[in-house]
């Protein structure tokens, strides 16, 4: 072979020398946007984001709960795919939304409005945490055509509860999610360890891995300092960051909250509300009995109880005791376009992610964000052309025809369950 055939084979890219763009150009799937959130982040702040609840079993089960279902390919034309499809009656680009997460100016200053910004521009919806770092009215004015979630907590306090809901309605919040997880503050033992208490109480060890993070510190130290706006009143510079607010942004609510209080807070809003936290059949089946819009099945993360169920271990029961008539999102462990396949033929309408779209934000802002939602539908789009079907509404129609449950399941009831509930859909 003559040098110049070998130059034509052989492109040397000159060396990018911001970090974030050589992500944006290097990293290809969410794990390694993963390892470069590890690499930006101080170590206590990435076990802050990565962690779960005491010996950390549900949060590796929510990865094998995908695992365990393998994809069956039907041959024949596929045009498109097509990804685009409703939640909540709104048309979304993908059958993706973004999950609140709080305290999001953690992992970068831009915070909430990157992602936001990012959700915008990918034509998804994103749900804002109550205990988001940056106000609501903020982030629906940099980015209006946002289809936009704010997730509530429920209160004793109708007039509070009415206030906020009052906001939530000026600021163009069509959606609640209220969580029914965190009853009590899980026991994230990687947290203790690193001082990340209510209120932190940061250990030297912590404080050495921030040292050693000068990018990361910097910024955070330019940036304006940590409020949690949406526990104030609109409009006030007040801080409020006392130990009962941060055992609420580390995850407690009040107990005693049931579902009557659901049931009021359904009278009190208009809009549509998706419960979530949810593993249960029964209480899937309670929400659509009260009015609810949607059920989020979701173990947190795994980061509240440990050796809970996942939802891909509940989803198909309980799409069929709910039949059609209530919508199902599914998150806890979704790495890959794949996994929202997988979802979506055993019953969800869609599915919601949360660290992903955290690492991505962390290793290179707003870009990194819209990068990783790109990665997924990228996957997706793959993934339903080599399985043989063209859109998402085929893909659900399809259902248990896609996936084999590798653990063992007799197939033939599960393709007769599924086709027993496309019938009655």
């Amino acid at each position: 072979m003559k040098l110049r055939e070998v130059r034509q084979l052989v492109q040397v890219q000159a060396p990018v020398l911001s970090r974030s763009r050589r992500v944006l150009a290097s990293a290809y799937n969410v794990a390694e946007y993963r390892a470069a959130a590890q690499r930006a982040l101080p170590p206590g702040i990435f076990d802050y984001l990565e962690g779960g609840s005491e010996d950390e079993v549900t949060l590796r089960r929510n990865r094998d709960s995908f695992d365990r279902w393998g994809l069956m390919p039907q041959w024949g034309p596929v045009t498109g795919p097509d990804t685009t499809t409703t939640v909540l009656g709104r048309v979304s680009a993908l059958p993706l939304t973004l999950t609140p997460t709080g305290a999001t100016r953690l992992f970068h200053p831009e915070g909430e409005l990157a992602v936001a910004r990012a959700a915008a521009a990918a034509g998804v919806p994103y749900g804002l945490a109550g205990l988001s770092t940056v106000s609501m009215e903020n982030v629906a004015a940099q980015s209006p055509g946002l289809e936009r979630w704010f997730n509530i907590g429920l209160s004793s306090d109708m007039g509070y509860q009415q206030a906020k809901l009052d906001r939530c309605a000026a600021a163009g919040y069509r959606a609640l999610l209220v969580g029914v997880d965190t009853r009590a503050l899980g026991s994230r033992e990687r947290d203790r360890k690193n001082g990340f208490t209510a209120p932190p109480a940061l250990t030297l060890a912590s404080l050495l891995g921030i040292a050693a993070r000068p990018g990361w510190w910097m910024n955070f130290l330019r940036a304006d300092g940590l409020r949690f706006p949406n526990l104030e009143p609109a409009g006030t510079d007040a801080g409020l960051v006392t130990p009962s607010v941060w055992q609420q942004i580390l995850g407690h609510s009040d107990a005693s909250r049931g579902w009557a209080d659901l049931e009021t807070l359904r009278a009190m809003w208009p809009g549509k509300i998706i419960l979530k936290g949810c593993v249960n059949p029964d209480d899937v089946a309670r929400a659509q009995e009260i009015g609810m819009d949607a059920v989020q099945l979701s173990n947190h993360g795994g980061r509240q109880l440990d050796h809970m169920l996942s939802p891909m271990d509940v989803l198909e029961e309980s799409r069929q005791r709910v039949g059609g008539g209530l919508e199902l999102i599914v998150d806890s462990g979704i790495r890959r376009g794949s996994d929202i396949v997988k979802a979506l033929a055993l019953g969800a309408d869609a599915c919601s992610v949360g660290r992903p779209y955290l690492y991505g934000l962390a290793a290179a802002g707003s870009p990194g964000v819209s990068r990783v939602i790109e990665i997924l539908a990228e996957e997706l789009r793959r993934t339903m052309t080599l399985v043989g079907v063209s859109s998402v509404a085929e893909l659900q129609q399809r259902g248990a025809g896609i996936v084999r449950d590798l653990r063992g399941a007799a197939p033939e009831a599960r393709v007769a369950a599924s086709e027993a509930l496309r019938e009655a859909m």
